[in-house]
């Protein structure tokens, strides 16, 4: 779907954010609610697939039921020219599979605090009776504030229906695959729980605990093999973190986490001092076929064969071990006392070589263990001192890298890879991360944009911003006027206030009577409410000369601030003289000066600046105008045409000048009728 296309008249597309085997998934904004989005929209090659269909509403039902922070909300589902869709919560960051691969290794509190929100998502979706059975890293969203969100519940069913979980099609990525799955059985709240332990596997170790050549080989390493332990690939992953890994990966489901809540309380305690001599997790029936030894407490209980003897065999048993006795007897008292030094040589030599044995074993392991050292504590540190404390503490220096902190000031160690405190072999490569200072953002113009929209956004980001309000009769109301930090200079959010000028629109006004009013006074009227004039002229017999004889609109009349109000002036009474006029009407236009026109610049040569109106005065000189006064004012935002009526006597020229913010920009002295 191409950038640009509004979908279902509402949601703008902007960009594609990912193609899945199902959907493709793109970037938008939702027109009425002026946020983004994303919509998920089923594939073209997959719209006549009913089972594709189906799966993709199964989707949208099972996450509209599902309401909780940690889980992608779905606001809409739609079809538009046959197209599926679901418009969905945009979470702006990564999935979790790049997340593990670009802070690996990740410290054992970030990933227990990341785990506990994965599995209160599940635990939702669970109340609910829904099975997500396709947890993996990458259905797992990290926005910038380390908040996990699951998606993608395309396969995901209700317990109840059987038919859909019961298949022999194994539905799922493999390397997060539990073993009942594997062999086509039913899903369970277990398997998700299976996948889950290998999440928390791969944030431990960056790694997941099977691969193969193909998905097959996979399947079955999950189904026969033995988890490999996380302490062999990290010796510092303490005991009792493993034993969730291996309590949630047991081969049975009836070996694991009875419950996602039990899984997330033994993952609570996991770090805790009280459980550092933890043994290791074994299931309690772990018979999967193999060669075992039996106890001698089991052999006791084995029963005794039952076996038929016969008299004479029995007399003969019985002959045979008297006189076995009887011979042998003294041979045994003989050899008693015979042989007894020489076996306590033995023993107390082999003894002496198995001690030698044990204390070589030692020794060699006490030299060629490999030397421990703590990563230091250098936050807030110089470049140069964070260095030698590294080295003192028989670590090597890495990449010096760059980062904002708001926290720690430029030029200062803002952190290090891996954290301070982390147990490492000595001479292990440890990164610094160095403070730029706080983020800074260009500052955007906003004049003329929506200030609710506006604010919204940079409040979000961190300003803190304040609103004046103004009326304007050139600026729409909630529209910005002008901004108090000029745009695009770079700021750092929190520190920063903007002031806003907001235009509440034009300011209503009721109409005054304004007959038998003179020109002056009609005009003193005019500029005190922000209201534009227009004249006529007629003979009266009633009405002194120059004095308003009517109004258009009347008296009491309610109009918007910037109106023209039309009215008609008196020549006074009509003679025979004043009827021997020419009446004739010249249209001038008026060209806005957006402030770049060197026609504002005054005599030093500075500029009057960018001014988004202009205030035009227009002055005649005919039979009922003279320059002394103001023929029309008006208010203008772009280029204008006005048609200015003249009456002369016969014969006689007229004249006038239009005056743009207070520069002459246009005039003519003899204008006639012809």
């Amino acid at each position: 779907m191409r950038a640009g296309y509004t979908l279902n008249g509402r949601y703008r597309i902007v960009r594609a954010l990912g193609e899945g085997g199902m959907a493709n998934v793109y970037l938008a904004h939702d027109l009425i609610l002026d946020r983004d989005v994303s919509v998920k929209l089923l594939r073209l090659d997959l719209r006549d697939d009913p089972s594709t269909i189906r799966r993709f509403q199964r989707e949208a039902l099972a996450a509209t039921e599902l309401v909780q922070e940690n889980i992608v909300q779905v606001y809409d589902v739609g079809e538009e020219n046959g197209m599926q869709y679901l418009v969905m919560e945009y979470v702006e960051g990564t999935d979790l599979k790049a997340y593990i691969k670009d802070h690996f290794p990740i410290p054992y509190q970030e990933v227990i605090q990341i785990m506990e929100q994965i599995l209160r998502a599940v635990k939702t979706a669970h109340d609910h009776d829904i099975i997500h059975r396709d947890l993996k890293p990458q259905n797992i969203l990290i926005d910038h504030h380390q908040i996990a969100k699951i998606t993608d519940f395309g396969i995901a069913v209700a317990l109840s229906e059987h038919s859909l979980t019961q298949t022999n099609t194994v539905l799922g990525s493999v390397h997060y695959l539990s073993p009942e799955q594997a062999r086509g059985g039913m899903a369970t709240k277990q398997s998700d729980i299976y996948s889950l332990g290998i999440i928390l596997y791969e944030m431990l170790t960056g790694t997941v605990p099977f691969e193969g050549e193909t998905a097959v080989s996979i399947a079955l390493k999950h189904y026969q093999a033995e988890i490999p332990s996380v302490r062999d690939i990290d010796p510092r992953i303490p005991q009792a973190l493993e034993n969730v890994v291996l309590q949630a990966t047991a081969k049975r489901p009836a070996d694991r986490y009875s419950d996602i809540e039990s899984m997330a309380d033994d993952l609570k305690t996991a770090l805790s001092p009280t459980r550092a001599d933890e043994a290791r997790f074994i299931p309690e029936n772990n018979d999967n076929g193999e060669t075992k030894v039996l106890p001698i407490s089991a052999l006791k209980e084995m029963p005794i064969p039952h076996v038929v003897v016969t008299p004479e065999a029995a007399k003969a048993a019985a002959k045979g071990s008297d006189a076995s006795a009887t011979e042998n007897e003294p041979k045994k008292k003989r050899l008693k006392y015979k042989d007894r030094h020489p076996r306590r040589r033995k023993f107390m030599l082999a003894g002496g070589t198995i001690f030698l044995l044990i204390v070589g074993i030692l020794i060699g392991m006490a030299l060629f263990r490999p030397k421990m050292t703590n990563v230091p504590n250098v936050v807030g540190q110089q470049e140069s001192l964070a260095r030698q404390a590294l080295v003192s503490s028989h670590l090597k220096v890495g990449k010096i890298r760059k980062t904002t902190s708001s926290k720690v000031r430029i030029n200062r160690v803002a952190r290090t890879e891996p954290r301070s405190g982390t147990q490492l072999k000595e001479n292990t490569v440890v990164d610094l991360w160095v403070s730029t200072g706080p983020r800074r953002v260009k500052l955007a113009d906003y004049q003329g944009d929506s200030y609710a929209s506006a604010a919204a956004k940079l409040e979000a980001m961190g300003f803190t911003v304040h609103r004046e309000s103004v009326h304007s009769t050139s600026v729409p109301s909630g529209r910005i006027i002008q901004q108090s930090v000029a745009a695009g200079k770079r700021v750092v959010p929190s520190k920063t206030d903007l002031t806003f000028t907001v235009s509440t629109g034009s300011e209503t006004v009721t109409l005054a009577d304004l007959t038998n009013k003179t020109k002056a006074q009609a005009q003193r009227y005019a500029t005190d409410h922000n209201l534009n004039l227009a004249f006529r002229y007629a003979y009266s017999n009633d009405v002194a000369k120059g004095k308003v004889i009517r109004q258009s609109p009347g008296e009491g009349a309610v109009v918007q601030e910037g109106d023209e109000i039309t009215l008609t002036l008196s020549r006074g009474e009509q003679t025979d003289s004043s009827s021997v006029t020419d009446e004739f009407n010249v249209n001038v236009k008026i060209p806005f000066d957006d402030g770049d026109s060197d026609d504002t610049s005054d005599d030093s040569g500075a500029s009057s600046g960018t001014n988004k109106s202009n205030l035009i005065q227009i002055y005649l000189k005919d039979q009922d105008h003279s320059f002394s006064t103001i023929y029309k004012q008006m208010t203008i935002t772009a280029d204008t045409s006005v048609t200015l009526p003249f009456t002369v006597a016969s014969g006689k020229a007229g004249a006038y000048k239009v005056v743009r913010d207070g520069h002459v920009i246009a005039s003519d002295s003899h204008v006639t009728k012809n």
